[in-house]
């Protein structure tokens, strides 16, 4: 069951068991690690659920925190459904780029198919911090490029920050 609030023309926030959750459980893992996640395809307040689950489970991973739920108009291609954002907090060992295979893993997991840039999806996983770190490759831009632009990002995130 959720509870669901209305803090915008255009935006909705919801709140469950998990979403938000926070652990105070210590872990041994070394690097932090903050996730935005996102779907607008299906039933994505549910997959999130599952995402939770399965997060808790596995051993390479530790869950720390995770923010409400926000419900927000897509941007970029506009042609499509309301997306489901939320922040996931985490401790890992794994180092970026195979935390990286790691999420890329778990989103086909979850269905996601990479068509085009902003494309409808089933489970979008960005990472937005991994500890201090400040990388630029290829594929990997740490922090995120545009974090701090994105209220699918803001207003989740100013829940979960120490």
């Amino acid at each position: 069951m959720y509870i669901s609030r209305k803090i915008g023309k255009n935006l909705k926030t919801f709140t469950n068991l998990h979403f938000p959750f926070s652990t105070k459980l210590r872990t041994s893992l070394p690097y932090e690690v903050t996730l935005g996640i996102g779907g607008n395809v299906g039933d994505v307040r549910r997959r999130f659920e599952h995402l939770f689950i399965y997060l808790k489970r596995d051993k390479r991973v530790s869950l720390i925190r995770t923010s409400l739920i926000l419900k927000n108009p897509p941007f970029g291609y506009i042609q499509q459904d309301d997306f489901f954002n939320s922040i996931i907090v985490l401790k890992t060992a794994m180092q970026p780029q195979e935390f990286l295979r790691y999420l890329h893993r778990i989103e086909k997991k979850f269905g996601r198919r990479r068509s085009f840039a902003n494309a409808p999806r089933t489970l979008d996983l960005d990472i937005l911090f991994f500890d201090n770190r400040h990388i630029k490759t290829d594929d990997l831009t740490i922090p995120h490029v545009a974090w701090h632009k994105r209220e699918s990002v803001v207003i989740p995130l100013a829940g979960v920050r120490k």
